[in-house]
């Protein structure tokens, strides 16, 4: 389930309140209090057997006996009533409940029965539950209050979802001291069945909420959150608080939530993928909703700083340049401009100092000038008190000045204590975002700027794979079947490589000795310095025990160098057994680097790629970055930016920069690897030598396990789906291919849209269009195929460069029931039957995925189409509420 019946917490028509009590101080008497309090328009329902009213409203003993059935259910009973409460509630026909109660995930063996209990009698009636061990829920705008919070949250446009009931009320009493209005508040708690995938896909199309915070301390279902995530964050900015970072807050977090936390290197990679902002503390979280309730995210990123004061100003300053900020250049008719309404002494720069004794009039015309001379995104009023001017009449100016100017983002720090207090306040009452610190303010405004960053990366269109791409799976499977067939989960060195070459990865070659003398003559061969290793299927780690020896220049020195290696192997390690020694030419590339790329499993996000500064000091230097499956060329690109090492690796002084596109293709080859075989746990390339001439895997290891089912299963973000890939002849005999769309198409659809004559994009956009810009045809392009599909036909070529002929694509509600479908053919390819062939694939495909019913769309006048859906046994609706379109649809269950 995803968004099923997740109104009904949110708009009830009616509440129950199971466990209501009139009892001071109790939990029952303030979830009645906080409900009454409210001004929800909807009768409320307290049951209690023991009463026969609580406060003013009649009480009834159970379920059964209420007058109407309830819409949202409120329990707050011992854990062993709630599986039978839920068992009721479902055959009445409501259809969400919070769960207060504690004692499931958290109360062992018992409790986590209970919480099945509860979740199977809820089930076949679709009743939803949040919970249990949670605060409850508010819905300010309707006047909902079901929560035992001490204070009611103000209505706002920041929708708050967290974990912990402790931190909801604390966010509540913060934000509501501070003006701060919510559209929704819900506290999770244990998540049986309502979790943050679930809130994020119901509040990424909710029109009050204009942003969405989150307090994770674990996600459950990786590629649920994946997916809400990434459409959440492309409808509206999504910041979140995870915690757990430490191993310690990481163990606390998980007793409190009875699950993992998982590794926050991954975590970290999770966000970054989906374009959610991350944050570190709560104080961060408070200033994300102070700027986000009450400005819209700036249209780039020059910061202009206006300040009486000259110290504020440099704090900002470097503030601001500590978090890779920019300060605007204000052009000389925007300096001509100040020098009209400021005393020849002011800063003449940027940050724009009006001096000590500024008063409110001097704020606003140099404020006025700022915010309408476009050198600016933002602006940043800093104002410290004197005795020259009122603090609150200077904010007033302000305010009047902002107001004018909507366009352009302001926020405010007025730095003081009790002499700003009204300032602050007036802000605050003004929608103005105002902010304690300097410090404070400038974070505040770098979290617009990062989610703007953030937004901006998700919509870049990757470069095309410059050569194909084509790794020989069923080689590297028979080597690892090899491998677990023989009882090992360790390859050996020359296994491990031959995986790695199965995908086209590039290593060095190895010969394998079976005693000294025979590595003497093998090294005889090599041209060049000799390395030796011992080879042994016991031995992970050759350099612990000695079995790596480096430059060995002559064939003696191999041999005597072998025999020493086998006697400190013997010593090191007794029980080991030894297979051979390698023997390997000693790459010397004076300007090579050594590097780290491998995959790690972990327990909620599946497989995970890691790149990052290699060698035998890998964990010391602690320059690594982990990357989610499925990685194309410009992630890849990411995850490199996103090391100290990365800088030295683009060149410096007279030190060329190394091949980026080989170093990018490793990364994009093991994230296949990843993807294509499960039995893959770990691996490490380390290390990987890189330099302008390519790059060379020179050592390797790899762990494996059996596994069962299809691999793509392991992964938090569903890949490239290539078993839907075919040829299709035509009837003039040339040959298409028919496949899914990639990130990669954006410029081949672009140029395709180019080509359609205005009548045929009318037909299917139902509006006339001169173009399709990035934004769109990146939307379009970059799909997720877990709830999208769009099948392309195309010539030949690679993505982004073959030419693109047809689209037939789908997109499905969250809950994969309904679907809707659009269909395009150019011009000149019709009378081939490629429409029907389009639309009878991407149906084909709707009904294997589950979906229900897919329908669209169609204009009265486009005959073709409706012949052709009619031709496929779409149900037609000519009556609708636009007269210019017919509706279409087909059940497929």
């Amino acid at each position: 389930m995803t968004t099923r019946n997740l109104n009904y917490f949110f708009e009830p028509k009616s509440v129950a309140v199971i466990g209501a009590s009139s009892r001071e101080g109790s939990v029952g008497a303030v979830l009645v209090q906080n409900i009454m309090r409210g001004a929800l328009d909807a009768p409320v329902y307290p049951v209690n057997p023991k009463r026969q009213h609580v406060f003013a409203l009649p009480a009834y003993p159970d379920v059964a006996t209420l007058p109407q059935t309830p819409e949202l259910a409120i329990i707050a009973t011992p854990p062993a009533t709630i599986p039978g409460i839920i068992k009721e509630l479902g055959a009445k026909g409501t259809k969400a409940a919070v769960v207060i109660s504690a004692g499931f995930s958290d109360g062992g063996a018992e409790g986590r029965d209970l919480r099945q209990d509860m979740l199977d009698h809820a089930r076949p009636n679709l009743l939803r539950i949040i919970g249990p061990n949670c605060l409850g829920i508010m819905a300010p705008h309707v006047g909902l209050n079901a929560s035992f919070a001490k204070t009611d949250a103000l209505p706002g446009r920041v929708a708050f979802v967290t974990q912990s009931g402790a931190v909801a009320t604390a966010v509540v009493d913060w934000a509501r001291e501070r003006g701060i209005g919510f559209s929704h508040l819900v506290s999770l708690g244990d998540m049986s069945d309502v979790d943050f995938g679930d809130m994020l896909d119901y509040l990424a199309t909710d029109r009050k909420s204009r942003a969405v915070l989150l307090y994770i301390e674990a996600v459950t279902d990786a590629r649920k959150f994946m997916s809400a995530a990434r459409a959440a964050s492309r409808a509206k900015p999504v910041i979140v608080v995870k915690v757990g970072r430490s191993e310690a807050g990481a163990k606390a977090a998980a007793s409190h939530t009875g699950s993992m936390a998982g590794a926050d290197e991954v975590y970290e990679a999770a966000f970054r993928r989906a374009g959610v902002l991350r944050v570190f503390a709560l104080d961060e979280l408070f200033d994300a909703a102070e700027t986000l309730s009450k400005i819209n995210v700036p249209g780039g990123d020059r910061l202009a700083i206006l300040t009486n004061g000259g110290g504020a100003g440099v704090l900002a300053t470097d503030a601001l340049a500590m978090r890779g900020g920019r300060l605007a250049d204000l052009h000389p008719e925007t300096l001509a401009a100040l020098d009209k309404v400021l005393p020849s002494n002011w800063s003449h720069g940027n940050p724009v100092d009006i001096i000590g004794d500024a008063p409110p009039k001097r704020y606003e015309d140099s404020l006025k000038v700022l915010l309408e001379d476009h050198d600016a995104d933002a602006v940043l009023v800093l104002s410290c008190p004197t005795a020259m001017a009122s603090g609150t009449v200077t904010a007033e100016a302000v305010i009047r000045t902002a107001k004018q100017h909507k366009n352009v983002p302001v926020l405010t720090n007025w730095l003081g204590g009790a002499s700003v207090k009204d300032a602050r306040k007036l802000f605050s009452d003004h929608q103005v975002p105002t902010f304690e610190t300097p410090h404070d303010a400038v974070r505040a405004y770098m979290h617009l700027i990062n989610y703007r960053k953030g937004q901006i990366s998700l919509m870049e269109t990757p470069p095309s794979t410059p050569v194909e791409f084509a790794p020989d799976t069923a080689k590297a499977r028979a080597i690892i079947e090899g491998v677990l067939e023989e009882g090992r989960d360790l390859l050996t060195e020359p296994e491990a490589k031959g995986v790695l070459q199965a995908y086209e990865i590039p290593t060095t070659p190895t010969m394998i000795a079976s005693s000294p003398a025979e590595a003497r003559k093998l090294a005889g061969q090599i041209d060049g310095s000799v390395v030796i290793k011992i080879l042994s299927r016991d031995i992970t780690h050759k350099s612990d025990v000695g079995g790596v020896v480096l430059d060995l220049e002559t064939p003696e020195d191999v041999e005597k160098a072998a025999a020493e290696m086998l006697q400190r192997v013997a010593d090191a390690a007794p029980d080991a057994r030894v297979d051979g020694i390698m023997v390997q030419e000693m790459l010397k590339r004076r300007r090579g680097y050594e590097l780290i790329v491998g995959i790690s499993e972990d327990a909620q996000f599946g497989p995970t790629i890691l790149f990052g500064q290699g060698g035998t000091g890998v964990e010391v230097l602690d320059d690594t970055v982990l990357g989610l499956p499925p990685l194309n060329l410009r992630l890849a690109h990411e995850m490199l930016t996103s090391t100290r090492i990365y800088n030295l690796l683009k060149g410096f002084r007279h030190r060329p920069p190394i091949d980026m596109q080989a170093l990018e293709l490793v990364l994009v080859k093991v994230s296949q690897l990843a993807i294509d075989i499960g039995e893959v746990k770990e691996l490490d390339i380390n290390p990987l030598l890189a330099d302008e001439n390519g790059v060379a895997a020179l050592d390797a290891r790899v762990r494996v396990a059996p596994y069962e089912g299809h691999p793509h299963r392991r992964l938090a973000i569903k890949p490239y789906p290539k078993e839907l890939e075919e040829t299709v002849t035509l009837k003039d005999g040339r040959e298409l291919l028919l496949r899914p769309i990639m990130a990669e198409d954006e410029p081949a659809l672009r140029e395709g849209f180019d080509k359609l004559t205005p009548e045929e994009i009318k037909m299917r956009f139902f509006v006339p269009m001169k173009a399709m810009d990035h934004l769109m045809a990146a939307r379009l392009s970059q799909i997720n195929y877990d709830r999208e599909m769009a099948l392309l036909l195309t010539g030949p070529g690679a993505p982004g460069q073959a030419e693109i002929f047809g689209v037939a694509r789908i997109s499905a509600d969250p809950n994969n029931e309904r679907a809707e479908y659009a269909l395009i053919v150019r011009n000149e390819m019709t009378g081939q039957g490629l429409g029907t062939l389009l639309l009878e694939k991407i149906i084909e495909y709707a009904r294997e995925r589950g979906i229900e019913e897919v329908h669209g769309a169609v204009l009265r006048e486009n005959r073709p189409m409706l012949r052709l859906v009619e031709k496929l046994g779409f149900d037609i609706d000519r009556v609708t509420d636009e007269p210019s379109i017919v509706m279409s649809r087909m059940k497929l269950q």
